[in-house]
């Protein structure tokens, strides 16, 4: 088993009141872009890479997603590509309001606790990421965006929330299709892989509640990350 990060705490006090959108919200509509592109070009990535190239830490659905945001919100020069093995990289700049690690919570990025006395920390599970992290957009998966989140519930699993990012157009294949990626967890006593299904074929999932249909109660919506609003 994998260590996980270092939980660090930020407190906040009453700037952070109403939440992670007002401290590290993109105003911009070109940051928001640039990092809905990378998001979503770090995530899909993981797909190609081969085991040994993906990164260790992303051993479950909230690991992919911590991963794909942080590297997001870096300054994304050479040094920054060597340093993730990446032998390609979209042709697009960095986000220019803050850089990871220098920002307004420092290397705190998801909020952990409501309220005025919230806090921040390097680390959240899925179930956070839902709740303090992002806001519900949709039930109807055509109207999702690049980068946004789609989050179930599955009561009779031991770790019941699980997230996928919906990347839309892919980075890699010219296909017009919508994609959407996710990292499986551990499974059958393995250490899980990152897959890459399309939206149409999500939805023809062979087990019900693994749709992202309106009907399906184990689906809990499209979500946006709060620093998008």
């Amino acid at each position: 088993m994998r260590a996980l990060p270092a939980v660090a705490l930020l407190a906040c006090g009453a700037m952070c009141a109403e939440g992670v959108r007002d401290v590290l919200r993109l105003d911009d509509e070109t940051d928001r872009r640039v990092f809905r592109t990378w998001f979503t070009f770090l995530s899909e990535i993981q797909f190609y890479r081969p085991p040994d190239r993906v990164p260790r830490e992303i051993q479950d659905c909230a690991a992919l997603i911590r991963f794909a945001y942080r590297e997001a919100l870096r300054e994304h020069d050479g040094a920054w590509a060597s340093g993730l093995d990446l032998d390609a990289v979209p042709a697009e700049g960095s986000v220019r309001k803050y850089n990871y690690p220098r920002t307004p919570t420092g290397a705190s990025l998801f909020r952990v606790q409501p309220g005025e006395s919230g806090a921040f920390a390097q680390f959240a599970d899925a179930s956070t990421l839902h709740r303090l992290n992002a806001f519900f957009v949709t039930r109807d998966i055509r109207r999702a965006q690049a980068g946004d989140l789609l989050f179930y519930r599955q009561l009779e699993q031991n770790l019941p929330f699980h997230a996928m990012v919906y990347v839309g157009r892919s980075h890699f294949e010219p296909e017009a299709r919508n994609w959407i990626v996710y990292h499986t967890g551990p499974l059958n006593g393995g250490p899980g892989e990152v897959r890459r299904p399309s939206v149409e074929e999500l939805m023809r999932h062979p087990s019900p509640r693994w749709r992202p249909a309106p009907g399906n109660g184990n689906f809990l919506g499209v979500y946006r990350w709060n620093i998008l609003r």
